[in-house]
């Protein structure tokens, strides 16, 4: 019985190229590295189910490969259930699931996610949804549509940003569903089709997807992973001068996937750039709270912000620090800015849930809770980096001060590979590629401390097995020597 042709879109052979960045990976296993680059994408979800696939001679035109190459590895597609043909249909991509195992078929023990930077609820949480559930009588005889948010969510949100040296009035601060809800508001009202804008590389995947998704640009500027130089400010003025990017989008408090923080003298000498381009700046601070080895409030360099004046649009969130099921986030701009954004809103939606906002207002007066939240990832954090050592010893990373995960410099150009192999090991990892505008990346993987140790020591040592099967080392060769 011939397969059924599911509804969906079609992805050109230019654009399958960029999607798969550099997927050779020097060997002669051309059809492999290719398929396996291909399964990647269907696992990261970037290519649906139902997606009609380029045929065969458009695809070896955009890849510069041989139709034999591109026609073996579609078999290896088929074979492995990740794609599907008819004649005169040609191929689109299947469910995985279908077949009778395959890389996201757990191992022993279940899969392991490692892709998700984020945490289970703060302690607490439960009790704050009792106390927000007891004044919530006193708003519901109002409409309930805050298209800023509740007073008092945004006077405790901008006495954060004040104590941490960026004085705030509420009036500066609306409240959204998340940071990235945030961010996609001032994307919508600062660019358009064809628009720049100027990100680190690497960087957040999901801004990246929401920039190609308003149809502008990313232009990347590297960072230096090893931390030895961070952020290239002279690169990032070349860009500004070079580009003229509608905005900047840049993350300068445990930077993901790298974890890296920008010193304050860094942060005066990036503001001046941008100041003197008169260039917008979307400041991510999600992660800004999570400092493992200090108070987030006195000590660390000022907000980005205060060197960048009225041209800096700071986002924070809830997600990473509390939980990501509120859902809440919040805009910190000047006043003029802000109505110029909450008039955009209107187009987008009407306001954040009233007593999620309540749970926040209640869950920002625990102190206590975010400190001990902190404590107990900095454990986290050097249990992983201590498995890493122990069981991928030919891995390195520099251990962050703060944030969520590691960033690993990988001994080969792997990254993709691994985690493709990862998964029929029973762990889901996020490969560098995902962190790059144009992929690449290959020899970065990004490893979250947001597990308990246990279950993170579990995931490094299926990340050993299948990093193993990559190089067709016999596993018992690849662990360390205890």
């Amino acid at each position: 019985m011939e397969a059924a042709v599911p509804l969906g879109g079609r992805i050109s052979g230019p654009r399958l190229a960029v999607m798969l960045g550099s997927w050779r990976q020097g060997s002669r296993q051309g059809a492999a590295d290719l398929a396996a680059a291909i399964e990647l994408q269907v696992l990261d979800g970037q290519l649906p189910l139902g997606t009609r696939l380029p045929a065969e001679r458009e695809l070896a035109d955009a890849l510069g490969a041989s139709r034999t190459l591109i026609g073996a590895a579609l078999d290896r597609l088929r074979e492995n259930g990740f794609v599907a043909s008819r004649r005169g249909a040609g191929s689109w991509v299947a469910a995985p699931g279908r077949r009778r195992r395959g890389p996201l078929a757990p191992a022993e023990g279940g899969a392991i996610d490692f892709t998700h930077a984020s945490s289970p609820a703060i302690a607490g949480t439960a009790t704050a949804v009792d106390a927000a559930r007891a004044r919530l009588a006193d708003h519901l005889g109002d409409h309930g549509y805050q298209e800023r948010g509740l007073l008092g969510l945004r006077e405790r949100i901008a006495r954060r940003y004040t104590e941490r040296g960026l004085p705030t009035t509420p009036a500066q601060v609306m409240v959204t569903n998340g940071a990235h809800h945030a961010f996609v508001l001032v994307l919508r009202m600062l660019a358009g089709p064809g628009d720049r804008v100027l990100v680190e590389q690497p960087t957040y995947p999901n801004a990246l997807e929401a920039i190609r998704a308003a149809h502008a640009i990313p232009v990347p500027v590297a960072l230096d992973p090893s931390g030895e130089r961070g952020w290239d400010i002279a690169g990032v003025d070349a860009a500004l001068r070079q580009a003229s990017p509608r905005f900047a989008y840049l993350v300068v408090d445990f930077q993901n996937p790298t974890g890296l923080r920008l010193d304050a003298g860094g942060r005066e000498r990036l503001g001046a750039v941008l100041n003197r381009a008169r260039t917008p700046v979307v400041v991510d601070e999600t992660l800004v709270e999570l400092d493992l080895e200090g108070d987030p409030l006195h000590g660390p360099p000022p907000p980005l912000a205060a060197f960048a004046g009225d041209l800096a649009i700071c986002v924070g969130s809830a997600s990473k620090t509390h939980w990501g099921g509120l859902r809440l986030g919040w805009i910190r701009a000047s006043e003029d800015l802000l109505g110029r954004l909450v008039s955009a809103r209107y187009a987008v939606d009407l306001g954040s849930p009233v007593f999620e906002q309540l749970v926040l207002t209640e869950l920002l007066d625990d102190e206590t809770a975010l400190a001990r939240r902190r404590e107990e990832l900095h454990g986290y954090r050097d249990a992983l980096a201590e498995a890493v050592h122990r069981h991928l010893p030919d891995w390195t990373f520099t251990l962050p001060r703060g944030g969520l995960s590691l960033w690993c410099r990988l001994p080969d150009p792997v990254s993709s590979r691994l985690a493709v192999a990862a998964a029929s090991h029973g762990v889901q990892v996020a490969p560098g590629s995902r962190f790059g505008v144009h992929g690449g990346l290959e020899r970065w993987i990004r490893l979250p401390f947001s597990l308990p140790p246990e279950t993170m020591e579990q995931a490094v040592r299926r990340l050993r097995t299948a990093e193993a099967s990559v190089r067709g080392t016999p596993e018992s060769l690849a662990a360390p020597i205890a």
